[in-house]
């Protein structure tokens, strides 16, 4: 019979960080499971708020996907490059899949499609979409971006309130920061993402990027935006009641791939989720690589908290 602590050690292996700290009255490994479940749960607002008892590295690598708090906060995670936060999605995409808790993993998978345009966007804006950096030439003469109700504009009204606020939020306060990223900030992306791949009405707002450039950010941007349309990211709004609701199989996962996959490789950048490199969805590794033109590999946070626990409950 398993000892109670191989039994913990076994959760703390399975990323089973909420009912491992259900079971222990240890503080320590009670922070560090809670720390993990923050993790597990994309809950980017407190990924390493009040974390002492967790080794500084692991903290780091934490803040590297959050998205900082306030405008003038630093260092600026998420703002700064998307990839760590894009590798923590990934490990959180396998995890839910091997554990097949679906609705979370598509749920993540739904936020990956909602950012996937900065992602594109990172390398010829040298960041990942920080308000507070944003190159001037987006709003040069002529330019329609954030321009509520200019019909020539190919953007919904909310993309255009959306992309009005970016324009200034880095002015206000926390308050008023924190709230443009609650609702505003994925609509950016999606602007941002019309404007090179998908405008039938071309201003000047996009002129500021390099025509050397303008090619790859273009089919980079256009494979983001079919992402998210994709039979794959669909499942989050296929429930006939709302979200929540009508959980899909494992099967039905693999098949909503497998056509995603064949949609996605029309265009010669989404060619790259059609690899087999090893992932529980085969190639969407390689998909969000393509997208970032940079090496995107899932992340080994989460294992290390894991191994972090384990080391502390057999010590204990």
């Amino acid at each position: 019979m398993d000892s109670v602590q191989d039994v913990l050690v076994t959760l703390a292996r399975r990323h089973a960080f909420a009912d491992l700290e259900a079971l222990t009255d240890d503080p320590v490994v009670v922070a560090v499971c809670e720390f993990g479940q923050r993790l597990l749960s994309l809950d980017a607002e407190d990924f390493a708020v009040e974390a002492r008892e967790v080794p500084p590295a692991l903290r780091r690598r934490a803040r590297a996907c959050t998205m900082p708090q306030t405008p003038r906060e630093q260092p600026r995670g998420a703002l700064e490059s998307l990839r760590p936060a894009y590798g923590l999605l990934l490990e959180v995409i396998a995890v839910r899949w091997h554990r097949r808790e679906l609705s979370p993993m598509v749920a993540a998978l739904h936020i990956a499609s909602e950012y996937l345009p900065l992602l594109a966007f990172e390398p010829v804006l040298g960041h990942a979409g920080d308000p507070a950096r944003w190159p001037a030439g987006l709003t040069a003469p002529g330019s329609r971006f954030g321009v509520i109700g200019d019909r020539e504009c190919d953007h919904t009204k909310p993309e255009q309130s959306a992309a009005g606020r970016t324009l200034r939020v880095a002015g206000e306060p926390a308050e008023g920061w924190r709230a443009y990223f609650d609702r505003q900030h994925s609509q950016v992306a999606g602007a941002l993402a019309t404007c090179v791949a998908d405008c039938r009405n071309p201003c000047t707002a996009m002129d500021w990027v390099a025509p050397e450039r303008r090619d790859g950010l273009t089919s980079r941007a256009r494979v983001a935006l079919a992402f998210a349309d994709t039979p794959l990211v669909r499942l989050r709004h296929a429930a006939p009641v709302g979200h929540g609701f009508g959980v899909p199989s494992p099967e039905e996962v693999q098949e909503a791939w497998q056509r995603s996959r064949i949609i996605l490789a029309k265009h010669e950048v989404g060619q790259a989720a059609s690899a087999e490199d090893g992932f529980p969805l085969p190639g969407l590794p390689s998909l969000f690589s393509a997208i970032a033109a940079a090496p995107v590999p899932p992340s080994t946070l989460l294992d290390d908290i894991a191994a972090h626990l384990v080391t502390l409950l057999r010590s204990s």
